[in-house]
């Protein structure tokens, strides 16, 4: 039943046994009429200030119903977005409840008990309740109180108690305009400190992050507290902003609350982030649909995301303008070295003349090499971020051919400080996708891909400032090892034009490397680079992820694997900018993918190869020496901890030379003696080994071979929240009819972190001996979850087939969406089919696994059988299809 929302329904309801609930009704009923008067395409404007005048009709009758005869002494004020009359569905409801000094505890209960009125009625307030004397010391003493005071609006109650608030607030002086400018400006950077100092996170917050309506309302703030006026339309009167930028500011505006209203319907509560699990529903709200290689929800996206780049361009505008015309009267001096096109003012570039663009447009370039330059210099004045983005039209094809323009945007990349600072304005102010509109592609696009928490352009910006970070000896403590390897490179600008290029091809369709790679080649053609410095580009470009798939995938103990990517690379100097850039690369695609695991994989792979290239391509190094080497060092080593020669021969006599090529040394010194002293009767040996030589743990597993020791060890680890990163699975044979295992596991935290509980330890070591000892694995609640955006985000599940180069296993690649369990499965299925396990390379990448499994028949054969293979295929997807 829908009831009627009129006043007189209201009081009616409120004297009724079952008031509250009636009212509770009618508002949820509003709230559905304005939800169904929603137009996705259509201002909200009208339907925000509906809501705050049917929510001021509550309060009011809620007031008068339990205030009575003392209704009229008191005020009932409005704040905030409610003071503004911009309701949404769900914001909250913030109001000040204005007392007389002397009359406080004369209606406490009858405001006692219309504050739990409108909690029973489902308003959930924000209340304060203050003289007018409280409310002026407590602005005074933080600037978010005097914030709300600039917005107050009476609901009803005394309107001379409202007039004198509003006297005594404007007439004192609580906060100088440059106070109260200075505190907005603090506030806003510890805000955009908080999203990373980026509005391009794939689930941005739409009002807190940077270019979201709290950046509008900062502006909002900072002209009411001094031109003491309601409305934005003072930036215009005052010449801050022309007509047309008042027009673009609102229109921003007005995207980013339908957007708002829509997201608050539809997750039916206070919800400011844009989630994965959101966004393709809002994206056909708002009439996006998939076409060729651009997805609906990549569409709204990016439509979002050049809406908030727009909005944040516009408030770091308007605030230093605001800044520049009110408190700053600093004088005007030259640039040194002295400029004919510019000058400093307060530490701010400005142009010499109005047309300096239209002149000499080459200086739309100048500008950002001179703050390369002038490390006095702190930013561009306001008025000449206006005329560059008037003027980005003179960026045209004569401009980007233009060989002295070529010449300064290859200088920008040369410069040895403040590149990655003047990337970011000259995206910001579209410089950088006016001058290469490939660039422009990718502005603002999402990578759909679970893994990247940036737009394309935020990512590609963030690597290039990692690249800067391991140059310099102030974030040496970082990654020693890279800040040593970045000595060696003769021309780090290579690098960072690499990053530029690496993703510059996302959203074309096909293969972005290769794509990219010829887009990056034709910019080195034309810029004039040598052949030597354009083919290292390109080539980096096309192979930006061979080394963090190699890592990550194959076994980089094998000879022949670090053989094949040395003949990859080809040279140490290769080597060396693809190692430096892959791991910026992965440092800027997500904070939380960089662990001391991937890092000793690639230091691991990068020194293995490396000896390769300086050994000589061809001199590969032989399996029989590699196995001779292992073996004496780890001999060496136990004989130094005490441990007799005849000890090692027996413990070693039966484990396969595989063994020896796949573990370090030091790990097989350490298998030895832990085997050596277990008697077989007090089988299995489980041992945890903290904070290995690649920052995990090491769990060791020697027990007798029975058929789903893996898939139990791995049911284990997953039930006790541990991501397992590699498997490692000998096997070996003492008898015809006696077989054992040697399994390790490396493993972290689900965090990414090692494990650093000893308790913790213990119980690892103690569940998972417990469960081989009963060969199963008692169910109970997997602390492992499934992740919210793979829920929404499932990944296509793929098997695919390789062949191992030396015919000794079948190797299984299984790309799929991570889950709780998943590896334990696999095992199990194997088992089931008869497959023999030797080997797991283990690699998630948020929420997709791109798992490879290195397997043989149990006659220790490859299997080749295509009807075999396919059952396989069909079988594993099956068993991802029931979990």
């Amino acid at each position: 039943m829908t009831l009627s929302s009129s006043p007189l329904n209201i009081k009616n309801c409120l004297a009724t046994a079952s008031g509250f609930s009636l009212v509770k009704q009618i508002i949820q009923d509003k709230e559905a009429e304005l939800t169904q008067k929603f137009d996705p395409q259509q201002s909200v404007e009208p339907l925000l200030i509906e809501k705050s005048a049917f929510i001021d009709d509550v309060l009011i009758h809620c007031w008068e119903h339990f205030l009575q005869d003392q209704s009229q002494h008191l005020c009932l004020i409005a704040t905030g977005g409610y003071g503004r009359n911009e309701l949404f569905p769900h914001s909250d409801i913030d109001i000040l409840i204005l007392l007389n000094d002397d009359n406080i505890d004369d209606f406490q209960h009858n405001l006692s008990s219309f504050s739990n009125c409108l909690w029973d009625i489902g308003l959930n307030p924000g209340q304060s309740v203050r003289t007018i004397s409280e409310c002026l010391q407590q602005a005074a003493e933080d600037q978010t109180i005097m914030t709300n005071l600039l917005e107050l609006r009476l609901i009803t109650g005394n309107p001379s108690l409202f007039a004198a608030l509003n006297t005594q607030f404007n007439q004192k002086e609580i906060w100088s305009s440059k106070q109260f400018f200075a505190a907005k400006m603090q506030e806003q950077q510890r805000r955009y400190t908080k999203y990373h100092d980026t509005a391009y996170n794939l689930e941005p917050n739409i009002k807190e992050g940077p270019g979201g309506l709290r950046d509008l309302q900062n502006i909002s703030w900072v002209i009411k507290h001094h031109f003491k006026s309601p409305t934005l339309t003072e930036l215009i009167k005052h010449e801050l902003l022309s007509e047309s930028e008042y027009d673009e500011l609102i229109a921003a505006r007005n995207i980013l609350w339908r957007i708002r209203f829509a997201l608050h319907s539809l997750t039916h509560r206070h919800e400011d982030r844009l989630l994965f699990t959101h966004q393709r529903d809002l994206a056909q709200q708002f009439d996006f649909f998939d076409k060729n290689n651009d997805p609906d929800v990549e569409q709204f996206m990016q439509h979002y995301f050049k809406t908030v780049m727009q909005l944040e361009r516009m408030n770091e505008m308007l605030l230093q303008l605001f800044n520049e015309h009110f408190f700053d009267l600093s004088p005007v001096k030259q640039l040194s070295p002295a400029n004919a096109h510019f000058v400093s003012i307060n530490q701010y570039i400005e142009v010499k003349e109005p047309d300096t663009f239209e002149k000499n447009p080459h200086t739309l370039l100048e500008i950002f090499l001179l703050l390369q330059q002038n490390s006095s210099l702190i930013g561009i004045r306001a008025s000449t971020i206006r005329l560059i983005r008037e003027n980005l039209h003179l960026i045209d094809d004569a401009f980007r051919h233009n060989s002295q323009a070529n010449k300064l945007f290859l200088d920008i990349f040369k410069a040895p400080q403040g590149l990655t600072h003047q990337l970011r304005q000259m995206n910001r102010y579209g410089v950088l996708a006016a001058y290469l509109p490939c660039f422009a592609n990718i502005v603002a696009r999402m990578q759909y891909d679970l893994f990247h928490i940036y737009t394309v352009d935020a990512h590609t910006l963030f690597v290039l400032r990692n690249l800067r970070r391991l140059s310099l000896k102030k974030h040496r403590d970082e990654l020693p090892f890279c800040n040593t390897i970045f000595l060696r490179i003769l021309k780090p600008e290579i690098l960072y034009l690499a990053a530029l290029f690496h993703d510059i091809a996302k959203g074309l369709g096909g293969d972005h490397s290769a794509l990219g790679e010829d887009i990056a080649r034709d910019f080195c053609i034309q810029h004039k680079l040598s052949n030597h410095d354009t083919n290292l580009i390109a080539w980096i470009v096309r192979n930006h992820l061979l080394m963090s798939m190699t890592a990550q995938r194959k076994d980089i103990n094998d000879p022949t694997v670090i053989h094949k990517f040395a003949l990859q690379v080809g040279s140490i100097e290769y080597l060396n900018h693809l190692y430096l850039f892959t791991v910026a690369d992965i440092r800027g695609t997500n904070p939380s993918l960089w662990n001391s695991w991937k890092d000793s994989l690639l230091l691991e792979l990068y020194t293995h190869t490396h000896s390769a290239l300086h050994r000589g391509l061809q001199n590969p190094i032989a399996r029989s020496k590699r196995l001779y080497e292992n073996k004496q060092e780890a001999k060496y080593e136990l004989i130094g901890l005490g441990i007799s020669e005849a000890t090692i021969s027996k413990t070693w006599r039966q484990i396969s030379d595989d063994y020896f090529l796949r573990y370090s040394a030091d790990e097989i010194a350490w298998h030895t003696i832990a085997i050596a002293a277990t008697p077989k009767s007090e089988l299995p040996l489980v041992l945890l080994r903290p904070q290995t030589q690649r920052g995990s743990v090491e769990i060791f597993v020697y027990t007798k071979n029975e058929n789903n020791i893996f898939s139990l060890s791995a049911n284990t680890l997953d039930q006790l929240g541990l991501t397992i990163l590699d498997a490692r699975i000998i096997t070996f044979a003492v008898t015809e009819t006696e077989q054992y295992v040697l399994n390790s596991f490396q493993v972290l935290e689900k965090s990414g972190e090692a494990i650093n509980d000893l308790s913790k330890e213990i119980d690892i070591c103690t569940t998972l001996r417990n469960n081989l000892l009963q060969l199963n694995v008692k169910k109970q609640i997997n602390i492992r979850r499934e992740s919210r955006q793979a829920k929404h985000f499932p990944i296509t599940s793929k098997v695919f087939f390789h062949k191992d180069p030396l015919s000794r296993y079948t190797i299984i690649e299984l790309i799929t969406t991570d889950q709780p369990g998943l590896l334990a499965s696999i095992g199990q299925l194997f088992n089931d089919l008869e497959i023999q396990l030797h080997d797991a390379k283990i690699t998630t990448i948020g929420s997709r696994v791109e798992d490879m499994f290195y397997v043989s028949d149990m006659q220790l054969r490859p299997i080749t059988d295509e009807k075999t293979l396919q059952k396989i295929k069909s079988e594993i997807l099956m068993t991802l299809q029931t979990e």
